[in-house]
């Protein structure tokens, strides 16, 4: 399948996610959860949009992999159609703007965030991502085009049991006002405050519980945003080439430019937390912990990350067991959209 920005995309072409997810947690024993399995996906699926930095058309394509594969990007345009590069923290290059992993300079991959965020939070363990270029699709400035992939292609559950990195003792980092940790939890959860010196903006704070449903309620519309000011400076400096009201919230002080408006009153804060879980990702597996951010950036998480994993004592590899599913099963994104 291939969508040119998922216009063709209908509610009736979205496959729940929860029949795969109710199939990985049967268990012989009501009393015993049984851990999670694996999950890839059902078939391959395609896009095509414009990358936020280069302006360029880019082509990605999502293949389903092999058990304990993880995520990796395959550049398609490099000779040989070979470069695979693993989506882990040890491999990030850049993180300024954006998230960029790589091999090397040439080798490299960038705006990874938004998709590494849907697939952590609709519960892909293991996909190659196939890409024409040295980023990915900006498409909307969301994870809701990725989250439509994810939900078209559909799920499928493999036989090795998903694993967690579970926190054991608490982790900061920090660089100024800006601030990142990590706290030992029994199950996902974000905090993150933001503080702006424009009226549009401001202070805004949130409190989220990672799991499929609330991403896809809650996370995964919230758009990429930027001020106006700092349009000319990232174009002077060849970025954000591909950007435009289509694919970003533009703030002028008390002013927001985008004729639709936002799409929540904290659109801003809700798709810090967005990149946050995509940053998180890149530990290699879901982590189960307490997340607090306060004016963190995609540099600080991507060190926090980092840090964890350069200490032993401060982490343990667990098998992953099932959450609640709704008994209404997992919310798709037409259905969220059209509320």
């Amino acid at each position: 399948m291939a969508f040119d920005g998922l216009s063709a995309v209908s509610a009736a072409d979205v496959t729940s996610l929860a029949a795969v997810r109710a199939l990985s947690h049967l268990s012989t024993s009501s009393s015993t959860p049984v851990p999670m399995s694996q999950t890839t996906l059902k078939t391959s699926i395609s896009c095509t949009g414009i990358g936020l930095h280069t302006g360029k058309k880019v082509s990605m394509t999502l293949h389903p992999a092999a058990e304990n594969t993880g995520v990796i990007f395959r550049r398609t345009d490099i000779a040989g159609g070979n470069a695979e590069i693993p989506a882990l923290a040890t491999h990030v290059l850049d993180s300024r703007l954006c998230t960029v992993i790589g091999l090397n300079a040439q080798q490299s991959i960038g705006t990874i965030e938004h998709l590494m965020s849907a697939l952590v939070a609709m519960g892909v363990d293991n996909v190659v991502v196939e890409v024409n270029a040295p980023e990915l699709p900006i498409m909307d400035g969301s994870a809701a085009p990725f989250v439509f992939l994810i939900e078209c292609a559909g799920l499928v559950a493999q036989s090795a049991t998903r694993k967690a990195l579970k926190v054991l003792k608490p982790v900061t980092v920090s660089h100024g006002m800006a601030e990142a940790t990590l706290l030992p939890s029994a199950t996902p959860r974000i905090d993150f405050e933001i503080d702006f010196p424009v009226a549009a903006i401001g202070q805004q704070a949130m409190t989220f519980s990672v799991s499929s449903s609330a991403f896809v309620a809650e996370i995964a519309r919230a758009r990429t945003f930027c001020l106006i000011d700092d349009i000319a400076k990232m174009r002077e400096a060849g970025l954000a080439l591909g950007g435009s009201l289509d694919n970003a919230i533009v703030v002028n002080g008390a002013e927001i430019l985008n004729e639709d408006g936002l799409r929540y009153s904290n659109e801003f804060v809700r798709h810090k937390v967005l990149d946050a879980i995509g940053d998180l990702a890149l530990a290699g597996k879901p982590i189960l912990g307490h997340y607090i951010g306060k004016r963190s950036s995609h540099a600080l998480n991507t060190t926090l990350v980092k840090t964890l994993l350069a200490d032993p004592s401060a982490w343990t590899i667990v098998d992953m067991l099932p959450e609640e599913i709704p008994a209404a099963g997992l919310p798709s994104l037409a259905r969220v959209a059209a509320q």
